[in-house]
């Protein structure tokens, strides 16, 4: 498991964290060493402590971060905590363990006191990064999960990185030459005039408009230009005598800026409307996750009870084998009642591993419905966030496309503007001749 930890003081601020309700279930299960059996005031019994040392970091806080899809019992959680006491030298430290579990994920945070009560002085941590790879590295080999790249002494990082949503997006923009072919074959079939071609064009997303030359050539939505002559596949003459009028039509920049306008306003309506449905599902998934942690935690709930009802059960009837009275005095005398001691703290013992476990699974089994909703939600963001930037990027080139085209008629303008004089002169020149 990922393993973070740092010194700290703010005794107050960081029980207050480990409390937050913005986790699911929160749990606190180990106050060793503290007089308090509050989260608080157990932290700021270490805070008193280091104000007879000059100590401002009293605290050391770990986090304790398990794969995700791995159900972690928490006899393994302990055994990691206490493998990295010993490791930094806390052993014996007042020590607080807390359970956090959330989007069906669970953790675990452990905070020791650094102060040494009997020499009153804080005890040293040096190397804690170091220590905590190590003791991670050893916890994902004991458990045989798979070992992040990061904790690997030797990684090599793949420079294929393309997503699949990426790989086909750049297939998509790429039609075959056979298939264009065919759209502009039709439409020239099916038209007798230069209207009837136009709207022709239009309904397969094509826009027609006067190229140079006096050629004719139609834009698709990317603002890219095709000779109608060449993909159609007449003679530039037989074009013409069909498509008479070329000056009612836009130019190919004209028609780039009406695709540009026309698609980049159509493309942010489709974006609000996405948006709009994405806050939609988001907000009833929310709702569903607020249930099932009100669920979960009902059903906890009424575990505690019974496994408490359980436990007194059982230790009154272990307690009603002692014999009182002479009988009682007899079994003392004949060993019998250090036996019957001996054979219920093994009963107990045992009744609190089975404990343990039962509370566990039913951790593990509200886990597992918990990331199915969890996995739902991430395809659902992930699905969205897709969609969102791709039609970001349809909405930037778009805008771009604007952008050029009103530069260029900008461009041309000066252009106009500087040759003016110089076609004045040559028209004066003209008239003297």
């Amino acid at each position: 498991m990922i393993l973070n930890g740092n010194q700290r003081g703010g005794a107050k601020d960081l029980a207050l964290h480990l409390l937050k309700d913005e986790n699911e279930h929160v749990e606190i299960y180990e106050l060793r060493g503290f007089v308090s059996d509050n989260l608080v005031s157990a932290l700021n019994e270490s805070y008193a402590i280091s104000r007879a040392t000059q100590c401002k970091q009293f605290l050391y806080s770990l986090s304790l971060n398990p794969p995700p899809s791995e159900n972690v019992d928490t006899e393994s959680f302990e055994r990691a905590i206490d493998q990295v006491e010993e490791k930094l030298g806390l052993v014996n430290q007042p020590r607080a363990i807390v359970f956090h579990e959330k989007e069906g994920r669970r953790h675990a945070h452990a905070v020791w006191s650094r102060i040494d009560a009997d020499e009153m002085k804080a005890i040293p941590l040096p190397y804690t990064k170091l220590k905590l790879k190590d003791v991670s590295r050893e916890l994902f080999l004991e458990h045989g999960w798979q070992m992040p790249p990061r904790l690997m002494k030797s990684q090599k990082r793949d420079p294929r990185n393309f997503t699949l949503a990426e790989w086909q997006q750049a297939k998509r923009t790429k039609k075959e030459p056979r298939e264009l072919k065919t759209i502009f074959q039709d439409c020239w079939a099916v038209s007798d005039t230069q209207a009837t071609f136009a709207h022709a064009l239009k309904e397969r997303g094509y826009i027609l408009a006067r190229g140079d030359k006096r050629g004719f050539v139609a834009l698709d939505h990317r603002g890219e230009p095709f000779s109608i002559s060449k993909w159609v596949g007449i003679r530039a003459k037989e074009v013409r005598a069909k498509l008479k009028d070329g000056q009612s039509l836009p130019s190919v920049e004209e028609a780039r800026e009406q695709i540009a306008r026309g698609l980049s306003s159509r493309l942010t309506e489709l974006q609000n409307q996405q948006r709009a449905a994405f806050d939609f599902r988001m907000t009833a998934m929310q709702e569903k996750l607020r249930a099932m942690a009100q669920k979960h935690a009902t059903e906890r709930k009424e575990q505690s009870e019974f496994l408490e009802r359980r436990w007194r059960t059982e230790t009154a009837a272990r307690q009603k084998r002692f014999n009182t009275g002479l009988q009682g005095l007899f079994d003392r005398l004949t060993g019998n009642r250090r036996r019957i001691r001996e054979q219920n703290e093994r009963e107990a013992c045992q009744a609190l591993i089975r404990d343990r476990r039962e509370k566990d699974n039913l951790i593990f089994l509200q886990l597992e419905e918990r990331r199915m909703v969890q996995a739902r939600i991430e395809n659902f963001k992930t699905l969205g966030r897709e969609q969102v930037r791709d039609l970001n990027g349809d909405i930037r080139q778009f805008h771009e496309m604007l952008t050029r085209s009103r530069e260029k008629f900008v461009l041309d303008w000066r252009d106009d503007e500087r040759l003016a004089p110089t076609r004045r002169r040559s028209r004066g020149l003209d008239l003297l001749r």
